[in-house]
């Protein structure tokens, strides 16, 4: 029987949620990918101005392609953002889950357990470990979808 990953662990943790995070890397996909095309109008607008030196009243697009590269620059920004929320709510709900799922097992365990960690010290290891989580699933997947997705 072939073990399960810990990511397909943590999104077995947010149940109807874990949509969200799949949502999420598709967006920063595409936004990693949207992110490029104002580099192809830029080659546009330096092309222009080569074809047309040194008679600068010649170059007709230059406008329209800059307006082009700053349309899709704020267009990346904007499906990033919404990517970002979606990490977030779903690493939010993840994080929350996992919570409350560590404390249902030390709810659990025999008080001579906890008595030997300290309450304190539970309490600091389940938010350090749900803390950690929640970064790597709201930053470093929506991220890393983005750096898979930008050569390819």
């Amino acid at each position: 029987m072939k073990e399960r990953t810990n990511l397909a662990r943590l999104l077995d943790i947010a149940a109807s949620h874990k949509y969200l995070s799949y949502a999420s890397w598709i967006l920063s996909a595409v936004s990693a990918l949207i992110a490029l095309v104002p580099f192809y109008f830029i080659w546009l607008i330096v092309r222009e101005v080569l074809e047309v030196a040194p008679d600068f009243g010649r170059a007709r697009h230059l406008a329209h392609n800059s307006w082009m590269a700053v349309l899709f620059a704020v267009a990346a920004v904007l499906v990033y953002i919404a990517g970002l929320m979606c990490s977030h709510l779903g690493a939010f709900r993840i994080a929350t889950n996992l919570r409350l799922a560590m404390t249902k097992h030390i709810a659990t365990l025999p008080l001579g357990e906890i008595g030997q960690f300290g309450s304190g010290k539970l309490r600091r290891t389940i938010s350090e470990t749900t803390g950690a989580t929640e970064t790597y699933l709201a930053h470093q997947l929506p991220d890393k979808a983005g750096a898979i997705a930008t050569p390819i």
